[in-house]
């Protein structure tokens, strides 16, 4: 697999793109969700990984509201 260098950017860099903090890219990192490559002991994201990403709507559906009965006037 050959990869473009100039593809590559640092965490901080996709951070920067994202307009996150770099431990938000860590996280994405860690749970696999960006392309990343580790060279050297450095982890590089691929730019067009980051800029695809859709964070998924996650966490519980909301509870559906019973209808509000009407207060009648006497």
């Amino acid at each position: 697999m050959k990869i473009d260098q100039d593809d590559m950017i640092t965490q901080a860099e996709a951070a920067r793109i994202r307009g996150v903090s770099h431990e938000a890219i860590r996280y994405l990192v860690r749970m696999e969700r960006v392309e990343v490559h580790r060279i050297a002991g450095k982890v590089f994201i691929s730019r067009k990984s980051i800029e695809a990403y859709q964070p998924s709507v996650g966490g519980r559906p909301r509870k559906k509201k019973p209808a509000r009965k009407s207060r009648q006037k006497k």
